[in-house]
């Protein structure tokens, strides 16, 4: 496996663009397109919330109905949710208008779209958004970087990765973007997050891999504990790498799931990160769990406590709201038996051991606490299982990044 530059154009075949609409923010990119030169295989997946914004019901449709995906079309700014039957009209007028002009049926076109529930698009800037992006695609990684601009909200930076890999003699590229800053507490899916290769795959197993891949990146991490309307996973394979065909498991099928799972690890670790107003990743580890199900519940648990979260934006070895937010996880464990650690680039650290305090240096907890990455570890002296999870601290500032959020 290699770490390469660059995202979603990096794959044989790909193309992308972003570009200035206008469809809520001024002076700055809002549309992206992402277009394969040849038809793709496609798989995904989409928010849990009963409340599922027009992009998802049109996305879903196509993944599960059509024979094969060219395009996505995606907008920021306004999520077309709970916006009704015109809401999802705009989603069969982006197919159609994306047709006309790249040349492909109308089923084969995806959109996706971020932002503010319940607003209407104003549709004429998202046709005249989407002639402009048909005139700018482009591979490279320049083009890439601009649609993966286009696509942020709250969003502080750009999320990019792709990596190589060989399959059957020959190089398979996987690249993908996303964006989440806010909004973030998925289960089977994501925020907007795009997955482009050229391997050559069966449809059933690219579906599959892409399901079970998000168990371990995607629903691991969390922000705000708020489940979005618009979450949606969209991967995208057009077979150009000229690999032996994965029509079943074995080598060829690990080596591709592994780096799936690179790629989209990545990806949610940089969302975790990015959290809005976050200054710190905050990592949970729970090792030598008795399952895996348990090990997660408890890690996932610990990422979601708002006091934890509170506790590590002070850089305050505050380890009793870590126990606290295990203990009402559901999952079982002896509290006794538990330590906790904490560690970062600045060391590591035992806090809680044989049911009381360690013996440890405040001021070094502190200093380990006050890095940007920071990680948890959990040993429930059970068994094999672990489990890891991803989020942020919570500060000052997501409060009032979201009092505001609209204006």
């Amino acid at each position: 496996m290699k770490k390469i530059e660059g995202s979603v154009t990096a794959a044989k075949g790909f193309l992308a663009a972003g570009t200035e609409a206008g469809i809520k923010y001024q002076n700055r990119k809002d549309m992206a397109m992402i277009y394969s030169e040849v038809p793709c295989i496609l798989a995904g997946t989409f928010t849990t919330n009963l409340v599922k914004a027009a992009p998802v019901l049109w996305d879903k449709k196509i993944v599960k109905e059509s024979p094969y995906g060219q395009a996505v079309v995606i907008n920021s700014g306004i999520a077309n949710a709970c916006t009704g039957k015109e809401g999802f009209a705009y989603c069969e007028k982006t197919a159609q208008v994306a047709s006309e002009v790249l040349h492909i049926p109308e089923s084969s076109v995806l959109c996706a779209s971020t932002g503010v529930i319940g607003m209407q698009i104003p549709f004429d800037k998202l046709e005249a958004g989407i002639r402009d992006l048909s005139t700018k695609l482009g591979g490279g990684q320049e083009k890439a970087h601009d649609a993966a601009c286009a696509i942020m909200t709250t969003d502080t930076m750009a999320k990019e990765v792709a990596l190589q890999v060989e399959i059957g003699g020959k190089t398979v590229t996987i690249g993908g973007m996303c964006k989440g800053s806010g909004m973030i507490h998925p289960n089977m899916c994501t925020m907007l997050a795009f997955v482009t290769t050229d391997v050559d795959i069966s449809k059933e197993l690219l579906q599959e891999a892409v399901s079970d891949s998000v168990k371990d990146s995607f629903n691991m991490i969390s922000v705000d504990g708020d489940t979005s309307t618009n979450d949606t996973l969209l991967v995208m394979a057009n077979g150009q790498a000229g690999n032996p065909k994965i029509n079943k498991k074995g080598a060829d099928y690990d080596t591709f799931k592994e780096a799936l799972d690179y790629v989209n690890m990545t990806l949610a670790k940089m969302m975790a990160g990015d959290g809005e107003g976050a200054t710190a990743l905050f990592e949970v580890k729970v090792v030598h769990a008795d399952t895996k199900e348990h090990a997660a519940v408890i890690a996932k648990s610990v990422i979601t406590s708002s006091l934890t979260k509170a506790a590590i934006f002070g850089h305050d070895a505050n380890w009793g709201r870590i126990l606290c937010a295990m203990g009402y996880s559901g999952a079982q464990f002896d509290p006794e038996a538990v330590e906790l650690w904490f560690e970062s680039k600045a060391g590591k650290i035992l806090i809680y051991k044989d049911g009381v305090a360690a013996d440890y240096s405040e001021e070094e907890a502190t200093k380990i606490l006050s890095e940007p990455e920071v990680t948890v570890i959990a040993d429930l002296k059970m068994g094999e299982a672990e489990a890891t999870a991803w989020g942020c601290d919570l500060t000052y500032d997501y409060v009032k990044i979201n009092a505001d959020y609209r204006s």
